[in-house]
């Protein structure tokens, strides 16, 4: 991947937090494909992650992909990311893909959702988001925010009230922030995926519940993490300038 040819984002700097796995990894490794440099940003797992960037980069002595390890939710972690970033590529951030997310795989009731839970979900998911935003707005030039939401904020399928909602509150941000950014050159969208077929969503799900959501689907099968990259691309690109401020729910018609 490191000998790519020139693509519509050569040399942009791209940001990916959540990059480590799921479709968060799949993100990242298409914009390396397209020719952005692009930093793995994840929590916890640096084996993941280093794979990753591994990955990217082959045998190249120039790196295209670095890992920053930042909790999301915290404010002065996020400011380091960004940071980060510019000082190892001597670049601005041109692109920010906010991936990371979490999900109770317990799946409890509204009245059966603990306060712990509730904060957890919250923090990363709709905190993390707006701290990422945050700073991708401070910009002050063209560039491309892009959000991972959920297409459960449209199903509202029972046992995911805090989960659809934290991605919902992001949905809602994100729609005001593309008005609020009008003359920045910046795009802001949510890409919100239906059920994929990774760690998070297999977690704590029965066999049943897995065999209802392919059954929903139109198309007669779960997504895989390889189906929501290409458009994130596209938005990421010069030809995604003139959509902005959407929802873009890639779920294969799932409701």
């Amino acid at each position: 991947m490191a000998e790519g040819s020139n693509g519509p984002l050569q040399d942009r700097v791209a940001i990916v937090t959540g990059a480590s796995r799921g479709i968060g990894r799949a993100i990242a490794l298409h914009l390396a494909s397209l020719g952005a440099k692009v930093v793995i940003n994840y929590t916890s797992n640096s084996a993941q992650a280093d794979t990753v960037s591994s990955q990217i980069n082959g045998d190249s002595l120039v790196p295209r992909a670095i890992t920053v390890r930042a909790d999301i939710s915290d404010p002065a972690q996020v400011k380091s990311l960004f940071d980060a970033t510019e000082s190892a590529f001597d670049s601005p951030v041109d692109i920010l893909v906010n991936s990371a997310g979490v999900l109770d795989s317990k799946y409890p009731t509204v009245s059966n959702t603990t306060i712990e839970d509730f904060d957890n979900t919250f923090n990363v998911n709709t905190r993390g988001a707006f701290l990422c935003c945050k700073e991708a707005a401070n910009w002050g030039r063209g560039g491309r925010i892009i959000c991972v939401t959920s297409s459960s904020v449209a199903s509202l399928k029972t046992g995911y009230g805090a989960y659809a909602a934290s991605k919902a509150a992001v949905e809602t941000m994100v729609k005001i922030l593309a008005k609020e950014l009008k003359g920045s050159g910046i795009t802001a969208n949510c890409v919100a995926p239906g059920p994929v077929a990774t760690d998070m969503f297999f977690s704590g799900k029965t066999e049943e519940m897995v065999k209802a959501a392919v059954e929903v689907c139109p198309l007669g099968r779960l997504g895989e993490t390889e189906d929501v990259p290409p458009v994130v691309g596209f938005l990421a690109s010069d030809a995604g300038e003139w959509v902005n401020g959407q929802i873009i729910r890639v779920n294969g018609g799932y409701v």
